[in-house]
């Protein structure tokens, strides 16, 4: 877990990185031989590929045509138009390739896809991996219990079952607590948060954990306030970026690029306020404010950008 303050540090630090990199080879007419392997590759296949999530609302999901969008798939529909300028190709095809939270670091890494456009957290652990993008989003471990629940937090389940979805941080945010607080809580995996979230509602769970973002999300596009409610502190600090394969300065400069770009032109605030604040395409609206957290680095990216 990293302090907000760390997190904006690194944020920051990669945008001088990104700054010291604008030398490299990005412009229009570049060829194949110049480029990093992932540019190079979208090149020659004139198609980028991009990792979605089916029921990470509002970051990644899909909407009543089973078409995939969402907060993080904008941004990242705005890095292809950065890419498309990079090598030259202004008509790029876009691949959306489904992912899940336990296969989504391994199809950046066997290139599966370009870019992982759902809700990941970038922490220490997964960088020594993947590379992700300047922060775009803070949340935090909580938990979904239903509505006629008593707990008001974790030490209120000790010896009950918790669900976790495979692969996130949240599954080690939850075992961290049951030793911390020895609660001896029967903690139960499910692949996705759809499944996840079916195993409260269906009563096989007392309890789900996972970021408090995902969980109002799943909450309102099942529509069921009255069925269920967020509780408790937060048990881990959540850090969310685009994530793409590391060790390429090219790619990383292009990302960075983007953000700038959005946060000096005052895109990202309304951006944010689009898929936080009103109703989504799929009816529902979440509310969400602007932390400051997150207020904070879009205003690290407008300095650095020159705004």
């Amino acid at each position: 877990m990293r302090a907000p303050s760390t997190y904006l540090a690194t944020c920051l630090a990669g945008v001088a990185v990104a700054l010291a990199i604008a030398a490299w080879p990005l412009t229009a007419g570049a060829q194949t031989v110049g480029l990093s392997p992932t540019l190079a590759d979208i090149k020659k296949s004139k198609t980028v590929r991009l990792g979605y999530r089916e029921a990470s609302p509002p970051f990644s999901f899909l909407d009543e045509a089973g078409r995939p969008i969402g907060y993080s798939l904008e941004l990242c529909d705005a890095i292809v138009d950065e890419i498309e300028t990079a090598v030259d190709e202004p008509d790029l095809k876009v691949e959306y390739v489904k992912v899940t939270s336990d296969d989504r670091i391994a199809a950046v890494l066997d290139k599966k896809i370009d870019l992982e456009c759902g809700s990941t957290t970038a922490n220490a652990e997964r960088r020594k991996q993947v590379a992700f993008s300047p922060l775009m989003f803070v949340a935090g471990t909580r938990l979904m219990v239903p509505k006629a629940s008593t707990a008001k937090g974790i030490r209120d389940l000790a010896g009950k079952t918790v669900v976790v979805t495979k692969g996130t941080t949240n599954e080690q945010a939850i075992h961290a607590a049951d030793k911390k607080f020895a609660l001896g809580l029967n903690i139960v995996v499910a692949p996705d948060h759809e499944q996840s979230y079916q195993m409260v509602a269906d009563g096989k769970a007392d309890a789900f954990a996972t970021d408090d973002v995902l969980l109002f999300g799943l909450i309102a596009r099942h529509k069921a306030q009255d069925k269920m409610k967020v509780v408790g502190d937060f048990l881990s600090y959540d850090p969310y970026g685009i994530m793409f394969r590391k060790d390429e300065p090219q790619v990383a400069a292009l990302v960075e690029q983007t953000f700038r770009k959005l946060a000096t032109n005052r895109d990202l605030v309304p951006l944010y306020r689009k898929w936080f604040l009103r109703r989504l395409p799929t009816g529902e609206r979440l509310g969400i404010e602007l932390s400051p957290q997150l207020e904070e680095a879009f205003k690290v990216l407008d300095e650095s950008g020159g705004g």
